[in-house]
């Protein structure tokens, strides 16, 4: 008998999660994979685009090439370059012979307009950052801990029930016990589930992952406004007709009113144009996706650690509405499932209480590693006909 509980005992030490050492800060997850994501693609994408306008911009030259008259000099038919590039006006003349003034500044402006759109699709990660993280990594690293805790008190619980159960000569005192420890809800590691239920009072880290991916939407639509507005009226534009008397051409007769002007870029620009409202578009849905999340519960973690005696936000119907910190802190620690040693532990627990005989009176890890150590989970019915017998 005494090899039993030996054995019984180092299945319970084996059973208890070490101890860890040191800040686990380092290894938390405090971004989504999929807001990793878009972040990546989001601010990353115009800076790749923004690069390669410069780099064509620098190999190519000029980005316009202008149609100076014959009797024009390297330096004029240059500064005639220059100075179109500078107005970058088309001058277009209508059916009544009066012209129009049509700007082509998105021409221009593409760089600067991608580092802009890089910027404001970064402020909703800034958001983030210094808004939520802060608070996000305390309450990952307390529940991390208190579930890693509270399933090595299960465990320890069980290694001091198989002590007592070792010294008892009266296998009825021992049971007698047991039942009122358990009607007396001893068992319960309630700080918790208190907590956990608080979290689900609260909305500041929803509503701060909510306004995220608003703001992520809103400068989608505005990158969408500004495409379509400024870059698709000149997208077809690939000559334009530049006046350049000004200055000290303004009085020269030999000069044209207008000169026919050719930009090189053109290709640049439309691959840019139509690369950004593609890869936009595809993230819309993305974006989407993460304010559907928040619509419902992820419970396939909160279902693992229903074993623990502590924890029965599922069992009691706690859960209300999903759209609350709780649901939020849910994602992040699926996202962090690596740092729970006890979601391992608890899930091929699940597993093997869901192939054991006496399936019916087993409900926390207690009465499972009871059974493994050699106890009922439960009064055997001998001991309970003896008590009958005893007291008719």
């Amino acid at each position: 008998m005494s090899l039993a509980h030996t054995a019984a005992e180092y299945m319970l030490s084996d059973a208890l999660l070490p101890d860890r050492k040191g800040s686990r800060l380092k290894g938390l997850r405090l971004e989504l994979p999929m807001d990793q994501m878009i972040k990546f693609v989001a601010v990353g994408f115009p800076l790749l685009l923004m690069s390669l306008a410069f780099a064509q911009e620098f190999s190519s030259g000029s980005p316009i090439s202008c149609f100076s008259p014959s009797n024009f000099s390297v330096r004029q038919a240059a500064y005639v370059d220059s100075s179109c590039w500078d107005s970058l006006i088309h001058h277009e003349q209508d059916e009544a012979g009066r012209y129009k003034i049509k700007s082509l500044w998105p021409h221009k402006a593409l760089p600067y307009s991608l580092l802009a759109l890089a910027m404001a699709m970064y402020l909703p990660v800034l958001l983030w950052q210094y808004a939520a993280i802060p608070a996000l990594s305390s309450d990952l690293l307390f529940i991390i801990s208190e579930l890693d805790k509270s399933y090595n008190r299960s465990i320890r619980l069980v290694q001091h029930m198989l002590k007592i159960r070792q010294k008892s000569s009266d296998p009825l005192v021992f049971w007698d016990e047991l039942e009122k420890a358990r009607k007396k809800r001893y068992f319960e590691f309630p700080l918790l589930e208190r907590y956990l239920a608080c979290k689900q009072r609260s909305h500041s880290l929803v509503a701060t992952y909510l306004l995220r991916n608003s703001l992520l939407l809103l400068f989608t639509s505005a990158t969408y406004l500004y495409l379509g507005h400024f870059h698709l009226d000149v997208f077809f534009q690939e000559e334009f007709s530049c006046s350049i008397k000004a200055g000290l051409l303004h009085d020269e007769t030999h000069v044209p009113d207008l000169i026919t002007c050719r930009l090189t870029s053109l290709s640049i620009f439309q691959i840019v144009s139509l690369s950004s409202a593609a890869i936009y578009t595809l993230l819309v849905p993305v974006i989407i996706y993460n304010f559907t999340r928040l619509c419902q519960w992820d419970k396939r973690l909160l279902s693992v650690y229903e074993m623990l005696p502590a924890f029965d936000l599922l069992s009691r119907k706690m859960l209300g509405c999903p759209i609350n910190d709780l649901n939020v802190i849910l994602l992040f620690l699926r996202a962090n499932i690596s740092e729970l040693i006890s979601f391992s532990w608890l899930s091929v627990l699940c597993v093997l209480k869901d192939t054991t005989i006496q399936k019916h009176n087993i409900d926390t890890v207690v009465d499972f590693m009871t059974l493994l150590a050699g106890l009922e989970p439960s009064k055997p019915k001998h001991l309970t006909q003896q008590m009958c017998d005893e007291h008719p």
